[in-house]
């Protein structure tokens, strides 16, 4: 299978993984064969790349991060705390579903054979902050995984990151979807939401205050350039400096009402430009070699002008994928090669092209 951007896929192929929704809600099933008509809706709904069946890639394995189930139990615990918030009625709010929906995270992550390669996860941009808390909350439980965390660590660590955008409840849907540039005043609106989590969080006796400190520090920054505080180095605890890589590496990556995505190739050396400045420089280490730059199945060039595709990642060597090609150019080559790029390092990928 590959991934192919929505505007190059054609009609007659076959969904080689399903299209879910934010709520991990089947759209089309694998297998489908899509239409013009499955297509241009997809593109209206926000959906940029499809995973296609090609028997060229049949050994590209792609299994999702977390089950389906698991993505719609936590989508569902998301929208129910919610619900008690805008209600009024913290006070009913129990941590017993969202503990539950961390360690279910977990052992879907460690069952995974492939963490690395399968973190792409098709969807849209609807609900997009539930959608967010849900992705970035795998991103942060797959780095405390590689930081080492006890048992006890990541399902703390997870309920906070989980409930990191809970404040935006009280910000104001205009503002948080609009399409043009904030006002200053909107912006610092919005910076509200990390103090109003954290207050709804440290209220709550089911939540231990580092898990609310999550909400409170996942937009500070190293050079103390952050909010709400100002925090600087250090005194961002582990969990917030873990915590904003995650955010802002899922927030590149996925479609917004206001701008496209951006390739995880792209967002990964945004993300490495701001060592000792946006993060910690330790925590980049653990970032640099638990996250594929190059998904599989993605379409890429390499420097010497073949094109093709990522079949395989190297854990050790997240930049160095193995790959198949099958193009020089626009001409397809006599047979498709293989290149593991460990071993051929006069060769770069140098650009993403999904189609």
């Amino acid at each position: 299978m590959r991934l192919v951007n929505t505007r190059y896929v054609e009609e007659g192929s076959v969904l080689a993984r399903p299209v879910i929704n934010s709520s991990g809600r089947i759209l089309l099933q694998s297998g489908v064969r899509v239409t013009a008509s499955y297509i241009g809706r997809l593109m209206a709904m926000g959906y940029d790349v499809l995973f296609i069946q090609d028997d060229r890639l049949e050994d590209v394995e792609f299994h999702m991060s977390i089950t389906g189930q698991t993505r719609e139990a936590a989508y569902k615990t998301i929208e129910n705390v919610s619900k008690y918030i805008e209600s009024g009625n913290e006070s009913a709010l129990k941590a017993v579903s969202i503990r539950e929906t961390i360690q279910q995270m977990l052992n879907d992550l460690l069952f995974s054979s492939d963490i690395l390669g399968n973190l792409t996860e098709i969807q849209g941009y609807d609900d997009y902050t539930f959608h967010h808390s849900i992705n970035t909350t795998i991103m942060a439980l797959v780095l405390g995984l590689a930081s080492g965390f006890s048992e006890h660590k990541l399902l703390e660590f997870g309920m906070g990151v989980l409930m990191h955008d809970i404040g935006k409840i009280q910000v104001p849907a205009s503002i948080l979807n609009k399409k043009t540039p904030l006002l200053a005043e909107e912006f610092e609106e919005i910076k509200r939401h990390s103090t109003i989590g954290f207050d709804i969080l440290r209220r709550n006796n089911d939540f231990s205050l580092l898990s609310a400190h999550v909400a409170f520090q996942h937009h500070e920054k190293w050079d103390g350039s952050g909010y709400p505080r100002g925090l600087k180095g250090n005194e961002i605890h582990e969990y917030g400096k873990l915590a904003a890589v995650a955010d802002v590496y899922e927030a590149l990556t996925s479609r917004r009402v206001y701008r496209k995505a951006i390739e995880p190739n792209d967002a990964f050396e945004y993300i490495i430009s701001q060592s000792n400045k946006h993060f910690d420089p330790q925590v980049l280490e653990i970032f640099k070699r638990h996250i594929a730059i190059y998904p599989s199945g993605s379409g890429i060039l390499l420097s010497n002008g073949q094109r093709g595709n990522v079949v395989k990642q190297n854990p050790a060597f997240p930049n160095r994928p193995l790959v198949r090609v099958f193009y020089q150019g626009e001409e397809t080559l006599p047979a498709p090669i293989d290149y593991n790029l460990i071993d051929q390092p006069s060769l770069m990928i140098v650009a993403v092209e999904n189609r």
